[in-house]
């Protein structure tokens, strides 16, 4: 086994690199790299690499790790991309300020974390459901940002 520090990098790398759904399937790529450690182990790592679980459009998950300070483009339109995720958002509604977006169900919690993780400069949190995630923008973002927000995110639908 090597040491925590190259163990975290090469679980980063796999997973950069790879589309990973299980521990076991990650724990097969680490044997592959020459690092052997046990289930608990790489659960404990997976958790200081504050890594999470997201749905793919086949319904399956992957392991992704956090992106930071990702850069968002300049708004541009008020509309969200028809693919968005998918079809896994299925829309998009704002009540003054705060936003509304309906998922399918069991979603609402891997793409609340998605928008919580790359959009932090502009939206302060979200509070997700099953299929419904309330979406607080900060102080002074338009709704035209957070429909591009979404759209960088996750590509385009229509926001009603």
């Amino acid at each position: 086994m090597k040491n925590k520090r190259n163990r975290l990098k090469i679980i980063s790398d796999i997973l950069r690199s790879s589309v990973v759904g299980s521990q076991e399937e990650l724990l097969k790529l680490l044997k592959e790299q020459h690092c052997e450690i046990t289930q608990p182990t790489l659960s404990r790592d997976l958790k200081v690499l504050k890594v999470a679980k997201t749905p793919l459009s086949n319904g399956t998950y992957k392991y992704v790790l956090p992106s930071y300070n990702k850069p968002l483009p300049p708004p541009s339109a008020n509309t969200l991309n028809g693919s968005l995720a998918n079809g896994v958002i299925v829309s998009l509604e704002f009540s003054q300020q705060l936003a509304v977006l309906k998922t399918k169900p069991g979603y609402a919690s891997a793409i609340a974390w998605d928008i919580d993780n790359k959009a932090s400069d502009y939206i302060l949190g979200t509070i997700a459901g099953d299929d419904t995630i309330l979406v607080v923008p900060r102080e002074g973002v338009e709704r035209e940002v957070v429909v591009e927000i979404m759209n960088d995110i996750f590509g385009e639908t229509k926001a009603v």
